[in-house]
């Protein structure tokens, strides 16, 4: 049976989630060199899994040394073996799995791994979304929380919830944990894509920061910010964050 790109993204993220799993609880490494160790072996295996299964698509990995020629190409799987290495060795539970595929520069399927919570969500199967959370939640850095973030959260009565890894945070917002995840630290498209297109499917607003819709396979893959929210806060969230950039 022809396996589908959603089913391939699913079971490929589940896959680098055990991987990652198993090496954290059988390795005697931690911190960063358990980190990298984990980059490493999930990366290997989805390079090779994806390679294999569909040979004719073009690969962008945080892992793999970037290959200029796909960005003639009109499909593109765009991965992070593991997002959210400190949080990763540290032990905590929130970092992912991201395995997605842009099309003509639109992130059209995505899967996102959160081993740690033994779930994965993607795009080939969205779940309904919870109601808002009152009062609202916000999404920011455990480590460095987004000045952008912090305002749009005080003028919108928000409570803030720091949490790690950047796929950890989008899927909060799927999830129903929180309601809003904007994002003006800066990351790259793999930070970003599988996230964003398991937000898309939700039904959740997706774009960059300033309203601009969200491109991938570029040259340049820096993508510095993002919004994710419910589709009825974004009017709000926009026009704050635009407050922000100007006041500042």
């Amino acid at each position: 049976m022809h396996e589908s790109d959603e089913q391939l993204a699913e079971r490929l993220a589940t896959a680098a989630g055990d991987i990652l799993l198993a090496l954290r609880s059988g390795s005697e490494l931690e911190g960063k060199a358990l980190g990298k160790a984990g980059d490493e072996a999930a990366n290997a295996m989805l390079c090779r899994e994806l390679r294999a299964a569909r040979p004719a698509d073009a690969l962008l990995s945080e892992e793999e040394k970037d290959n200029a020629a796909r960005c003639g190409q009109s499909r593109v799987w765009i991965v992070d073996p593991l997002d959210g290495t400190r949080e990763y060795g540290e032990g905590r539970s929130d970092w992912a799995v991201h395995v997605a595929l842009a099309v003509d520069g639109v992130a059209r399927v995505g899967a996102v791994a959160l081993p740690g919570l033994g779930v994965t969500l993607t795009s080939g199967a969205p779940k309904p979304l919870h109601p808002a959370n009152a009062p609202l939640r916000m999404l920011v850095s455990r480590t460095r929380p987004a000045a952008e973030a912090v305002f749009v959260a005080g003028r919108m009565g928000a409570e803030l919830l720091a949490m790690g890894s950047a796929g950890a945070k989008a899927m909060a917002v799927v999830r129903g944990e929180a309601d809003i995840y904007l994002h003006t630290g800066g990351q790259y498209e793999w930070d970003n894509c599988a996230p964003v297109a398991v937000a898309a499917a939700a039904g959740l607003h997706v774009s960059r920061a300033d309203g601009a819709p969200l491109r991938y396979n570029n040259r340049d893959t820096y993508l510095p910010d993002l919004l994710i929210c419910r589709k009825e806060l974004a009017t709000d969230v926009l026009r704050l964050a635009a407050d922000y950039s100007s006041a500042t």
